[in-house]
């Protein structure tokens, strides 16, 4: 049986950019506020070993999702900005559009890979993978 903190749901898993196969390793090396480094990924799961690359170019797929999500936040803030601001000027949607794409660029650009990976990286969720990289880690 596996212990209460064993995080077996993979959209949590994908919410804490965590491996798809244990839950356990870190999709990131660093963290998202890092200005340089927030695009670095180890090649594999620290825990499990699982490879966070299955080919080569597997990520170029994430361009359409990050594309999905950019059309979110285009979406999203001209609705407020046309309801909450009384439909402004052009500029004020072309401002406010460009600096919450910026400002979201390190999470669009996790989150697509993280979305790119649980999706087709082959490699589901697997509570043995878990129970070994917990056993691993106590060792």
């Amino acid at each position: 049986m596996e212990p209460e903190s064993a995080n077996t749901s993979s959209t949590l898993a994908l919410l804490g950019l965590r491996c798809p196969r244990c839950h356990e390793g870190a999709l990131f090396t660093h963290p998202a506020t890092s200005l340089t480094k927030f695009t670095e990924m180890p090649a594999a799961c620290p825990v499990c070993g699982l490879s966070y690359e299955p080919e080569p170019g597997f990520y170029f797929g994430a361009m359409y999702i990050s594309f999905g999500f950019a059309v979110g936040i285009f979406f999203a803030v001209g609705i407020a900005l046309y309801f909450l601001a009384g439909d402004p000027d052009t500029w004020v949607y072309v401002t406010v559009v460009a600096a919450l794409t910026l400002v979201a660029t390190p999470l669009v650009f996790r989150y697509s890979r993280a979305i790119m990976l649980y999706l087709f990286g082959n490699s589901g969720y697997d509570p043995n993978w878990a129970r070994f990289a917990r056993r691993s880690l106590e060792e």
